[in-house]
């Protein structure tokens, strides 16, 4: 390869991780290619994001411009007991916006012809500086860099380090959406503006405000996003991992999948353990959808050609609402170190090893805050 000749890329994960990496190293000077297992646009997936700055600073960096404004700011924060009666408020203004709106923007900045849906990554070889990823089509894919962006369930971790796998940490995240118009006035008088929460014997609950259907921010038009972290115990969890097509789901219920059985059990414990508010949150979701949550850290995230990035890296439980955000950070970060190689004549392979330090030490700190703010919050003993 000549001086003049771009390097390339190869990512695995067609996410908002994946999506992220491409934007950041193409605006680095990279070559790059998204590889996706699902043949499908993934819009429908997740609910609400909190902007953070890290997703601000990596969209600028890529030259991504979000809708204006790039979400539904609130306000307070506000903590209702049982009773609706509002045990405590702070002023704490930030931006909420949606999982599909950052989707969408990153999707559509990136040529279209170096997207691949529907390509399952199955295996790599390493020799020396380049890297060949193979795929369950008999296609392979040579390159300078490869990038699992591959999730929770990371298909390039489990080659690398089979025994980094996923722990349940004994609680779920129920999450649901409902239009703006559909909610009763009692409840979005409650909850209009505001990051708004209720804390029980075990159980939590959050809701906020996010951009409707077309990214529309305009009010009566945005969405509802509530999630609720309940407790159950690992034999229950598997069997609310059987869909309503009796087939078992291997890590989440999408939007959709839930047993209506389940979801009759969910309004039906909302009514015993919820106030109104957020008892009317759960009466007016038609397709509640859920995850487990999980503890996860790899020890290494550089392996040679080969790099971890995301929540294929490592897990921060959603109380920090760091997902997204450490996600973008591993992606810019990366970016400009190997932009700064470049230029000075650094290998590659050293500036993944400095990245690598630093990026360690964020998803450290970011799982450990998440384990204690959750086990504190659920009242689970470590």
């Amino acid at each position: 390869m000549t001086a003049f000749e771009p390097r390339r890329a190869v990512i695995v994960g067609g996410s908002l991780g994946g999506l992220l990496t491409a934007a950041t190293l193409r605006a680095a000077g990279w070559q790059v290619d998204v590889f996706e297992t699902s043949p499908n646009q993934l819009e429908s997936r997740g609910g609400g994001v909190v902007l953070q700055p890290d997703v601000l600073d990596a969209l600028q960096f890529a030259g991504i411009e979000l809708p204006n404004p790039p979400g539904v700011a609130s306000g307070d924060r506000i903590y209702l007991d049982r009773d609706d009666r509002r045990v405590e408020e702070l002023y704490m203004p930030q931006m909420q916006t949606s999982w599909s709106l950052l989707y969408r923007a990153m999707k559509n900045a990136l040529p279209a012809q170096h997207l691949h849906a529907g390509e399952t990554f199955v295996n790599f070889r390493s020799d020396g500086e380049r890297v060949t990823a193979l795929f369950e089509s008999g296609r392979t894919e040579e390159a300078d860099l490869l990038v699992g962006a591959d999730g929770i369930r990371s298909t390039l971790r489990s080659r690398l380090l089979p025994e980094i796998v996923p722990v349940y940490a004994g609680y779920v995240a129920w999450r649901g959406l409902v239009d703006e118009a559909g909610l009763p006035s009692h409840a979005a008088d409650m909850l209009r503006e505001r990051f708004s929460f209720q804390q029980g014997d075990g159980h939590s609950a959050l809701s906020y405000l996010i951009p409707g259907e077309n990214d529309s921010t305009v009010a009566g038009q945005r969405r509802w996003n509530w999630v609720w972290y309940r407790k159950y115990s690992r034999e229950q969890l598997d069997q609310l991992l059987i869909d309503r097509h009796g087939v078992a789901r291997p890590f989440s219920l999408p939007p959709g999948s839930t047993k209506w059985a389940d979801v009759l059990q969910l309004r039906q414990d909302a009514k015993l353990m919820m106030g109104p508010t957020f008892r009317a949150l759960v009466d007016a979701t038609e397709d509640p959808f859920m995850q487990p949550i999980v503890d996860l850290r790899s020890p290494k995230m550089v392996f040679c050609r080969a790099v971890l990035l995301g929540d294929a890296a490592s897990v921060p439980r959603p109380h920090t609402a760091g997902s997204t955000a450490k996600a973008a950070s591993n992606a810019h970060t990366l970016a400009l170190a190997l932009l700064a190689a470049q230029r000075s004549g650094e290998t590659i392979d050293s500036a993944l090893k400095h990245w690598e330090g630093q990026q360690l030490q964020r998803g450290k700190l970011m799982t450990e805050m998440g384990m204690s703010l959750g086990n504190r919050l659920m009242n689970i003993a470590r």
